[in-house]
């Protein structure tokens, strides 16, 4: 089974990764339990990934498995992809890969017949997210019932965070100007151009690095969280930025510093989550 995008799965399955996860966690990696011995993974990844990267590469070595790493501008060639993939299934028990061209990355899963991991493309992010879920969910078992605010522009984060939240059946604000605005109509997305009103119905809040066309003093002045925007949050409110963020732009230093900021420890799931896509693609 290809992991391509969370649209492509219902919470019930979704589920069945996070229950993968917490069995890992538990387990705490017996050696008996390595899935991957005597296998090569196939991984594409770019010089500037470094948490995906990292987690995905020790996640295989973890699981017994061998990684070959290449950068993902090898498959940009001139070459057919159905043809690399006629090759590398030889090889390679599965693929990792992070690109910025999504249909590409479609294009290799349709013609492999070794499971394909979409670890980024330029139209979502499905491991981080779901990494992130997971590590809420471990802090707030209701997770599906709380108050999601997503600020900033509408790209590959805030997609999977719509697709998360169809998925799981809960209400995602998205907060930024007019021209960010996804063209969807769908229930579980809505659209406010007001931060500070939404603040205080927030349980969590989310944000992700700025385009740009967005790197402004306007921008800043009208969506940047601040230690006075964090005041604003419930007392048990979560402050997630997605990595790579950038102190004084889409968030301060201030709020960085707050003890509303998870943004570290929740990215110490993305390991066992990881572990656990690879798992349920081996498995299903």
């Amino acid at each position: 089974m290809h992991f391509l995008n969370l649209s492509d799965f219902n919470s019930q399955q979704l589920t069945e990764i996070f229950t993968l996860s917490e069995n890992n966690l538990a387990e705490n990696n017996p050696a008996d339990k390595q899935p991957l011995l005597g296998k090569t993974i196939v991984l594409f990844f770019p010089d500037s990934s470094i948490r995906t990267r990292i987690s995905f590469e020790k996640a295989v070595h973890d699981l017994g498995g061998q990684a070959i790493l290449f950068p993902p501008t090898s498959l940009d060639k001139p070459e057919a992809l159905q043809d690399v993939m006629g090759y590398i299934r030889n090889w390679a028990s599965m693929i990792i890969v992070r690109h910025n061209n999504d249909e590409r990355i479609q294009k290799m899963a349709a013609h492999s017949l070794v499971p394909v991991i979409n670890a980024m493309s330029s139209y979502c992010h499905p491991c981080e997210i779901l990494s992130d879920l997971f590590a809420i969910k471990r802090q707030r078992p209701d997770f599906a019932e709380l108050r999601y605010t997503f600020v900033g522009a509408k790209g590959n984060i805030l997609q999977s965070w719509v697709n998360a939240a169809k998925a799981f059946d809960f209400q995602l604000k998205h907060v930024a100007p007019i021209s960010e605005k996804l063209a969807i109509q769908d229930s579980h997305y809505q659209f406010s151009e007001q931060l500070d009103e939404q603040l205080p119905q927030t349980d969590v809040l989310l944000t992700d690095s700025l385009p740009l066309h967005l790197k402004n003093d306007q921008y800043y002045s009208r969506y940047q969280i601040t230690k006075r925007r964090i005041d604003m949050l419930p007392a048990d409110a979560l402050f997630n930025p997605c990595p790579p963020f950038f102190r004084g732009e889409e968030v301060s230093s201030e709020a960085i510093s707050s003890d509303r900021f998870v943004g570290y420890e929740f990215k110490e799931s993305l390991l066992t989550v990881q572990k656990a896509i690879i798992e349920y693609c081996l498995t299903r």
